[in-house]
């Protein structure tokens, strides 16, 4: 594993979820054949469908920048021993493919792909994603896992590798039309066997979910395993101490669905950043990682993931 790090301060720099569009299914030829999860008419909405199941309210953000500001104040104290700011490398990537024999079952070259895509999104980063391993498992009780569950825990304790600086990504189908889920890097110090990224197998390249099937989802995921929040997270309040933590996205009140142009939700600041991964936007919209998000996502792996 490659690292890029200077000597040199660690810099404080950055999920609320609403219901998801309709999802229209597709059949592409290039893709397993699935059935619909959820039958969509144009124009409902289900609130039980989400883009993405990272669910934090102000509360919880604020709570966990307060810990993120002492830990990163405890590595600078006098008699630590120096640790260099990560300002990019290569992650390790080890891909568990989770079908149930019939559905789900990816290709090698499936999988390529999407690493493909991770890296040309974060290309502007300093980060890289490597696949070093991927394995397949056959179980329809970890295929369908939801967010929290025995199900996601006992496919994790099963299958995760690596330490808290590797990206262990599952592709599967849950259950209750969430697209993804990710942890947090904070939280790998005391649960690194739940470490990693959940996302369904349908909303990758050539998947069955219309407008959601580039890949997209895990880039987003992604995101919030390197500490990014949502653009939109606490609203029209987004400063350096509120809101997704990163002043160069404009502040959103709330979540974008489709590609809108010119939508801007709050007074000030500029349009909503609809084409940034961090939103919910159509995934043809999405191709951007602000610096600040960049940033971010350097100190906070500096902080929670490297070497550990």
């Amino acid at each position: 594993m490659r690292w890029s790090a200077v000597f040199a301060s660690v810099v404080l720099v950055g999920c609320v979820t609403e219901p998801l569009s309709p999802f229209d299914e597709v059949d592409p030829d290039t893709f397993p054949e699935d059935e619909p999860l959820v039958e969509f008419q144009a124009g409902d909405w289900d609130e039980d469908v989400q883009r993405c199941a990272n669910d934090l309210d102000e509360e919880e953000a604020e709570l966990m920048e307060l810990e993120f500001q002492a830990d990163l104040e405890a590595m600078r104290a006098p008699g630590m021993p120096a640790i260099p700011a990560v300002n990019g490398g290569t992650i390790n990537v080890y891909f568990h493919v989770i079908h149930n024999g019939n559905t789900g079952n990816l290709t090698q070259n499936q999988v390529n792909t999407q690493i493909n895509i991770l890296n040309q999104a974060y290309s502007g980063t300093g980060w890289s994603f490597t696949l070093r391993n991927t394995d397949w498992t056959n179980n329809n009780t970890y295929f369908t896992m939801r967010d929290g569950t025995s199900a996601e825990s006992n496919a994790k304790h099963a299958l995760r590798q690596g330490s808290c600086d590797d990206l262990n990504l599952y592709s599967a189908k849950p259950s209750n039309g969430v697209l993804g889920w990710s942890t947090f890097p904070s939280s790998c110090r005391n649960r690194q066997w739940d470490d990693g990224v959940v996302f369904d197998y349908r909303s990758m390249s050539g998947g069955s979910i219309n407008h959601y099937n580039q890949g997209d989802t895990a880039v987003h995921e992604v995101g919030h395993w390197m500490g990014l929040y949502h653009t939109f997270q606490g609203g029209c309040r987004n400063t350096a101490s509120s809101g997704d933590y990163v002043t160069d996205t404009p502040a959103e009140r709330s979540a974008n669905y489709y590609c809108p142009a010119n939508r801007d939700t709050c007074n000030g600041g500029g349009p909503d950043p609809v084409e940034n991964y961090m939103d919910y936007s159509y995934d043809s919209c999405m191709d951007t990682f602000t610096s600040g998000q960049d940033s971010r996502m350097d100190s906070q792996f500096t902080t929670y993931r490297y070497g550990k």
